[in-house]
Formats: structure tokens, sequence, C-alpha cells
């Protein structure tokens, strides 16, 4: 039998400790964003990333919206009801789609994006396309063949992405740039309920109909936790490469 020596036994030692105060790191910090959730913090921040860079300082001649992933998604539907809304606003205004995908293709997302703003009432000869971006700066370098630099545009897109999408067109040299942050509205209705006039069993779980924390506040503030970790690491990037 294979005996443990003493310099083994303090590696593993060292080992064990290691890990147990990886998991103590672990659970203090989602402990740490819990308690956050509970808080306002995390739709400020969600709020300032969408309304920092926003203000609407020119009348826009361009609107660009830019792709948030397939079509129909929750992301692309919110912006594309927001541009129906800013062409009405600026009849005048030509829209490009700034979304990637092949446009000879009926299906592709910038096509059926297109027909989302045709339903909205944008005229199908005020829509351009800009398919050949798969990033911000890389949407942004391309706009620049279809839009002259010194003409007003409004972008169009998530809240979290507004502040670097509007820094990573100034950087391209765009020098008029408005943004319109795709907010979701809240639900006017009250959605409270009495748990136990609904029925079911009886059980030691505390009644949640009362509380909308519980039930939304606080999963709604962690996925904007996640949101905004995530934008931060990309702003940094961006930042570093000199794309904003």
């Amino acid at each position: 039998m294979k005996k443990v020596t003493g310099k083994s036994k303090t590696k593993s030692i060292q080992f064990l400790s290691i890990v147990r105060n990886l998991l103590t790191g672990i659970g203090i910090f989602f402990l740490a964003c819990i308690i956050l959730a509970l808080t306002e913090q995390p739709f400020w921040g969600y709020h300032w990333l969408g309304t920092s860079k926003s203000e609407l300082k020119w009348k826009p001649e361009v609107i660009i919206v830019l792709g948030g992933g397939g079509m129909p998604s929750q992301s692309n539907l919110m912006r594309g009801w927001y541009v129906g809304n800013a062409a009405k606003s600026f009849p005048g205004a030509t829209v490009v789609v700034a979304m990637p995908g092949d446009i000879s293709d009926s299906l592709s997302t910038p096509r059926i994006m297109k027909n989302e703003l045709i339903l909205r009432g944008v005229k199908p000869d005020k829509i351009v396309f800009e398919f050949d971006g798969t990033n911000t700066r890389a949407q942004a370098l391309n706009c620049k063949n279809l839009v002259k630099m010194q003409t007003p545009v409004l972008l169009v897109t998530s809240p979290e992405h507004m502040r670097r999408a509007v820094l990573c067109f100034r950087k391209a040299g765009f020098e008029k740039v408005n943004g319109l942050p795709a907010f979701e509205n809240a639900l006017e209705a009250d959605l409270k309920f009495d748990d136990d006039k609904l029925g079911g069993n009886k059980t030691l779980v505390p009644d949640v109909g009362e509380s909308i924390n519980a039930r939304y506040q606080l999963w709604n503030h962690l996925k904007y936790e996640i949101l905004i970790a995530r934008e931060i690491v990309a702003l940094a990037y961006y930042r570093l490469r000199g794309w904003i």
C-alpha cells in the first residue's frame, strides 16, 4: 500500500485550500450580485448605457438600424418598431439596414427586416442595405460608403449597445450622430395577485403574489447586470483597439 508522504499531504491541503477559497469567492460574488439586484442600481446602469450618448441634436437625414440578431428576434423587432416611429417623425430620411446577410435571399435577416419596416410604414425606396459588417466597428466603416460624414444620422439599437455605437460612428468620422435606444416599455397593469385565491396546494412556500420584486424585478436586474458586464468588457476592448 502506497504511503502518503508529508510533501504530498501538504500539496493536497494547499489544493483543497485553493478550491475552498475559490468556491467561497464565487459564493460571495453571486451573493453580491443578488443583493445588488434588489436595488435600483442595475436599472440605472442599463439606463445610462442607453441614454448617455443618445441625445437628439440634429434633424436626422439618415436612420441607421444596427443588427441585433436574427429575424424575428426580440432585439430586432424592438429596433424595427423604433425605426418605424422615427421614419414617421422624419419622413424624408433614408433608412439604412446595417445587418449582415445575403440580400439576394428573401429569407435573409436584412430582407425580412426590410419587409418589417415596410409594414411599419417605411417606403421601400427609402431603404438601403449595409450587409457586410459583422460588428459595430465594421458597420460604422461600411456606412461611410453610403452616407456622407457631414450628414446627420440617427442610430437605432438596443440600450446597452447605444453608447458604444455612437462612439464608434463618431470615431469612424461621422460628425452629427444622434442615438435612439430601443427601450422596452413597462407593462402598465398591476400584476399582483392573492396566492390563496388561486387554489392549489397549501405549502410552506411563502406567497409571492404581492411581491413584484421577487417575481420580476430581481430577475430583470440580474439580466441587466449581465448585459452591463458584457458591455463594459466590449467598451474596454474597443477603447484598447482605438475604435472608440
